[in-house]
Parts: structure tokens; C-alpha cells; sequence
């Protein structure tokens, strides 16, 4: 998603990648990123939680206004109630250094 974003902000369209894998956000660096610690697939909270959902959305939209220098991730503060794992491999140093060069 992250590289969708890059090139719609080349069309100077603004974007927020909204992204529940900090690690590949990070590789990826798109223009704007706001990050939300829970499973994949939740990227705006626990299916019914309007509260929450509304609450990152409007956090996500200020962020489209508001950032002023690229690549930016912002973390969103949220504990998700239930445990939950994720591990994985860290990037070869070919592709981080890759990465780092866009």
C-alpha cells in the first residue's frame, strides 16, 4: 500500500498509509504512515468499535493535513485487549540498505 501512496502523492494527491506492520512500513516509508498496534486486518480497531474507528480516522485525516516532513510515521496509542504474535523475519541487509536509498 505504501508504494500506491507514493505515487498518488506524485499526482500531489495527499495520502496516510494507516498500517498494522511497523517493520514494513518502515522499509516501504511511505509519504505519511499512521500506525495502529493490532492485528492485520484491524487497521481502525475491533470490528463494532465505532468509538475507536472514528477516533483513528480523525486522527489519520489531521495527519493528511498536518505532517510536514516526509515519511513520518505516527503511533497511535491504543493497546488492543487481547494478546496477539507476530514474528517476523528481519529484513536482509541487501534489502534494507535498498530501502534506505529511495
Amino acid at each position: 500500500m505504501g508504494l500506491v501512496c507514493r505515487v498518488v502523492e506524485e499526482a500531489g494527491i495527499p495520502t496516510v498509509c494507516v498500517s498494522t506492520g511497523r517493520d514494513i512500513t518502515t522499509l516501504v516509508r511511505p509519504p505519511r504512515s499512521y500506525f495502529v498496534n493490532a492485528p492485520m486486518g484491524n487497521n481502525f480497531g475491533a470490528p463494532g468499535d465505532r468509538e475507536t474507528q472514528s477516533r483513528i480516522l480523525r486522527a489519520v485525516l489531521d495527519l493528511a493535513v498536518e505532517a510536514r516532513e516526509p515519511g513520518c510515521i505516527v503511533d497511535d496509542p491504543m493497546r488492543w485487549p487481547r494478546p496477539f504474535f507476530f514474528n517476523p523475519a528481519p529484513p536482509s541487509p541487501e534489502a534494507r540498505a535498498k530501502q534506505l536509498k529511495k
